[in-house]
């Protein structure tokens, strides 16, 4: 798969792009799956050739938590750049993972997948007002009517974004930031001062009421932070200009360095899906359609911006605005362990399988992530007994095994990993019980699921 490109390279001249564009506008859509069917939904956009919209088209795929009457927001989990990453967002939705959270606060989980043809201009997408802002938020009405949620185009946001994702997520809170409950910027951020280093690129203007988004810039260390000169070594002098000026002005931003990667999205999720998590809690309205609630401050904690040290707010002597913002103590531990070695730690183990059903001998199961840890692996028991390991071996050339291994731009890799399991050493005309039991990804197991029960036809 092609890596993320850095945002930070020099854009191709417009005459080149426009090109592109019109050929690519002319090619089959990328391939679409997993396909999308409820609680799945999904709408395509072509590409347009008007200027000031978006010139390539995009899939977006969204999940809807079964049972929820009325959503209380959307989470977006954006790509990066490069033709490789915005493959990579197809599958964005369908991450157990973020759903868990996703699920906690009645939220939907979108996943935007830019057609960005090979060497184009990421930031005729990733600087959202080349056509990707009013792009996005017609879909939320086009998925609305999709999934008979009119409420959708209306609700908050929580957004992720990684690398040139980063930099859309960003540029959505300063162009909307009345819409944005939190936002997540891994690897990329948007320019609020124009910058030679960054030709191409126009700087954003820093409004007031974005000063109140909670922010939190992520990136590796080795993207300029202990290792210079490098691929990706310009991710840090932007990052450190970007939470400067927000921070000198008293925004809530923080800084959380990755001691074990560079641009690639390492363990992240396991500080990004709690951290997101404590801001919902505290800011998304109970009933949907009210505006967001003003972050508590009282609770706040400072950190190093790049140390390993915090302190609660109320008893930091020194200047706050040198340090960055975390959101209570429960996230300033949680920083603590993952800037030592992204090892942050969970106690609570996962939820419990269930629809576990058996068909001939081919069991098949559901269950859900753990908010904190995800999921690593099931194991199998047969008449009470260990049987077997799904996955024997864990896949994530990124950081921890998950069970559904993970891509570059954090997420699962296709084709997408079934819960199925085929017990091909059964005794024949016996009839076997079988239980599952979820393991998450620092160890911790749940309790058995119910025996398994005959699928029905």
């Amino acid at each position: 798969m092609t890596r993320s490109t850095s945002i930070f390279l020099s854009t191709i001249p417009l005459l080149l792009l426009a090109c592109a564009t019109d050929l690519y506008a002319q090619r089959p859509p990328y391939d679409v799956f997993p396909t999308a069917e409820p609680p799945y939904y999904r709408v395509r956009h072509d590409a347009s050739t008007q200027k000031g919209e978006l010139p390539y088209p995009v899939n977006y795929t969204i999940w809807i938590p079964r049972g929820v009457k009325s959503l209380r927001g959307v989470i977006v989990h954006q790509h990066g750049c490069g033709e490789g990453s915005c493959k990579s967002g197809l599958t964005g939705a369908y991450d157990l993972h973020w759903q868990a959270l996703a699920r906690k606060h009645d939220c939907a989980l979108l996943s935007p997948a830019y057609e960005q043809p090979d060497k184009a201009d990421c930031q005729m997408w990733c600087d959202p007002r080349n056509g990707s802002d009013a792009a996005f938020r017609k879909c939320l009405v086009d998925l609305g009517v999709k999934s008979a949620h009119p409420e959708l185009p209306k609700v908050p946001w929580a957004l992720w974004g990684h690398s040139g994702g980063g930099h859309w997520a960003g540029g959505m809170v300063l162009l909307h930031p009345d819409r944005v409950a939190a936002a997540w910027l891994r690897s990329g951020v948007p320019l609020l001062k124009d910058d030679p280093n960054r030709k191409g690129i126009k700087a954003h203007a820093l409004a007031d009421a974005a000063l109140k988004v909670p922010l939190m810039c992520n990136l590796g260390t080795k993207e300029g932070v202990t290792e210079k000169g490098k691929q990706f070594a310009g991710v840090w002098p932007a990052n450190e200009a970007f939470f400067n000026e927000v921070r000198g002005k008293g925004g809530l931003i923080g800084v959380a360095v990755d001691p074990l990667s560079s641009h690639e999205c390492g363990n992240q999720r396991y500080l990004a899906i709690p951290w997101l998590d404590a801001c919902l809690s505290a800011r998304l309205p109970k009933d949907s359609g009210d505006p967001l609630t003003a972050m508590p401050t009282d609770k706040a904690w400072l950190a190093e911006v790049t140390g390993s040290t915090t302190v609660r707010a109320l008893e930091h002597a020194g200047d706050p605005l040198k340090l960055g913002w975390l959101p209570n103590e429960r996230m300033a531990k949680a920083w603590m362990q993952y800037v030592k070695d992204t090892k942050v730690s969970d106690t609570t183990p996962p939820p419990a399988p269930t629809n576990v059903r058996l068909k001939g001998n081919e069991l098949t199961w559901e269950a859900e992530a753990d908010l904190e840890s995800g999921l690593a692996s099931f194991i199998i028991e047969r008449d009470g007994k260990f049987l077997a390991k799904v996955p024997e071996q864990g896949k994530n050339p990124f950081g921890r095994p998950i069970f559904q291994n993970l891509q570059y731009s954090d997420t699962p890799t296709q084709p997408l990993i079934p819960m199925r399991y085929s017990d091909t050493k059964a005794e024949a005309g016996k009839m076997h019980t079988y239980r599952v039991i979820a393991v998450n990804t620092v160890g911790l197991k749940s309790t058995p699921s119910a025996d398994s029960v005959p699928a029905t036809k």
